[in-house]
């Protein structure tokens, strides 16, 4: 079994590693500047400046008073230093609010990944009819939009007594996730190659040592992209923690605490609001830096089986 392991990693590594040492050598070719390549640049360029420009302007504006917001939108004059930061720390007991976000997400996190790996496999080794009944029936979770399922959901919490608690955000966002998860990690099991697993048995290997010992390796890409995604949709989870766990500041997450930031009769300090969004979006951009050369290898797998 340990020889079939080993020997299984390396597979998909040597495959993207061709691929990419072909890229490279055609990279080397002196670039033609045709119209339409110009023209690609440009629109890329542009499309660029469109992503990064809101979040320059939410960077600088973290750290300026209101008035200079609204009179000098993209100058980064710093003129506030962290008085901001610091004021959003203290009003909206952000240490607290970060808990448990962070708690809620990668607990549901882990708990979606535990339930959708093992449900891939299976479907991704089953000829029978049942598991394409199976599979199609994880599909038309797509179909559902996520606010049809609010009162159902909130009477479900209040039914089984954990309304107001986060420990049902921790059932319930691993449930509404399950159809994507699934979907996408069965595609990936499916390029492996049946001869691994066949190996496998023949050593002596049984279900659960092959799914950890061969699949999970080998499809580490698709499991990355899936956090990620996940990840992204449970931090940023905003009507179901408002309706079901509240605004209670010790049970509320971060995207629960930034409205509260919205000042009465219409007056809202937006230098406030840039300040606490800031904060907010930090911990997903560490996980995109952790885990976004494990998402581009999933891309250049794709692109190859394409």
């Amino acid at each position: 079994m340990s020889i079939v392991s080993q020997a299984a990693a390396p597979v998909a590594e040597e495959a993207m590693g061709i691929e990419l040492g072909r890229r490279r050598r055609a990279g080397r070719r002196p670039t033609r500047f045709t119209p339409g390549i110009v023209v690609s640049y440009v629109l890329v360029v542009a499309y660029a400046l469109l992503l990064a420009l809101p979040l320059y302007w939410l960077f600088i504006s973290a750290f300026k008073p209101r008035v200079e917001i609204l009179g000098q939108p993209f100058t980064p004059t710093f003129t506030s230093g962290f008085d901001n930061i610091v004021e959003v720390w203290e009003r909206l007991n952000i240490p607290a609010a970060l808990f448990n976000s962070a708690y809620i997400t990668v607990a549901s996190l882990l708990l979606t990944i535990v339930l959708a790996v093992p449900a891939a496999y299976a479907l991704a080794r089953s000829t029978g009819r049942l598991g394409r009944f199976v599979e199609r029936l994880y599909a038309l979770g797509f179909l559902i939009p996520g606010f049809a399922s609010l009162i159902p959901t909130l009477l479900l919490a209040i039914q089984i007594g954990l309304y107001a608690d986060r420990e049902f955000m921790i059932l319930y966002l691993p449930a509404s996730a399950q159809p994507l998860a699934v979907i996408l990690l069965t595609q990936f099991m499916r390029t492996v190659p049946p001869e691994l697993e066949e190996s496998a048995r023949i050593d002596g290997a049984g279900r659960l040592r092959i799914l950890w010992s061969v699949y999970v390796p080998l499809v580490r890409p698709g499991i990355a992209t899936v956090a990620i995604l996940n990840f992204i949709g449970f931090w940023n989870e905003y009507i179901y923690s408002l309706v079901i766990v509240g605004a209670n500041q010790y049970k509320r997450t971060i995207q629960v605490a930034l409205p509260t930031l919205q000042g009465n009769q219409g007056i809202t300090d937006y230098a406030l609001v840039c300040a606490g969004t800031l904060i907010s979006i930090i911990p997903v951009f560490i996980v995109y830096i952790i885990l976004n050369r494990r998402m581009e290898e999933a891309l250049v797998q794709g692109a190859l089986k394409g």
